[in-house]
């Protein structure tokens, strides 16, 4: 079945129920374009990226973004040592035993 019949058929039924869309179906959704849900983010290795806006509406301080995705691996030192407080050789160790 679609998901429309499925939808459908579940209505019917009374169960609480909603698709599950991809990005695509996300951004064109009315409700989405109507709040203004999607954000473009500059990306290092993929141009401009779609990402999921934040659906507050603060007027004394509004929601700015000023980081795209990060890049696989791209913090995964600096958490280590803040987060995990490993030492450098530590974290080479893990690198060398492919972890990370």
């Amino acid at each position: 079945r679609t998901t429309a019949e499925w939808l459908a058929a579940l209505e019917r039924a009374g169960v609480p129920c909603g698709p599950v869309n991809d990005l695509a179906q996300v951004f064109a959704d009315p409700q989405v374009r109507h709040r203004g849900l999607k954000v473009d983010m500059p990306h290092p290795l993929a141009g401009s990226v779609p990402q999921v806006a934040s659906p507050l509406r603060l007027s004394a301080s509004p929601v700015t973004y000023r980081n795209p995705p990060p890049l696989l691996g791209e913090h995964s030192e600096a958490l280590l040592q803040r987060l995990l407080g490993l030492s450098a050789q530590q974290i080479e160790a893990l690198r060398y035993a492919g972890v990370i």
